[in-house]
């Protein structure tokens, strides 16, 4: 009988342990989501390339996109636009994929994959 309620003390420890570590990773990724990141690397006259990073959850703000840019996925995943008019549409990006994209009307942009993503974008001023 003694060792059966050891045995249970001890899972009871290691079930109470593991909750509480999952529940800081809950609490570690809600305050990592909020603002994207942006780094410029380089940058003259004409142009600036830049790296964006979305955690799990984070925004950009909305900044219309008057010309054209050329983005590398170097982490890919899903992110939403979200248009002034509150059209949405659900871009996916796969790792080391390259597009071109047009000028466009200003949207806010979210990360609403489990991943982080990280773009490589060289725009045109």
């Amino acid at each position: 009988m003694r060792k059966l309620v050891t045995a249970f003390a001890a899972l009871a420890f290691v079930l109470s342990a593991s909750m509480n570590c999952a529940m800081a990773q809950d609490k570690k990724a809600e305050k990592g989501a909020g603002k994207a990141t942006m780094k410029v690397v380089a940058e003259n006259a004409k142009t600036r390339a830049y790296e964006v990073t979305f955690a799990h959850g984070a925004e950009n703000a909305s900044v219309p996109s008057s010309s054209v840019r050329v983005i590398r996925a170097l982490a890919g995943g899903t992110l939403q636009r979200i248009y002034s008019d509150g059209k949405k549409e659900n871009v996916v990006y796969k790792t080391g994929e390259v597009r071109i994209n047009e000028a466009s009307p200003a949207f806010t942009t979210k990360n609403i994959g489990k991943k982080v993503i990280k773009l490589y974008i060289v725009q045109l001023k």
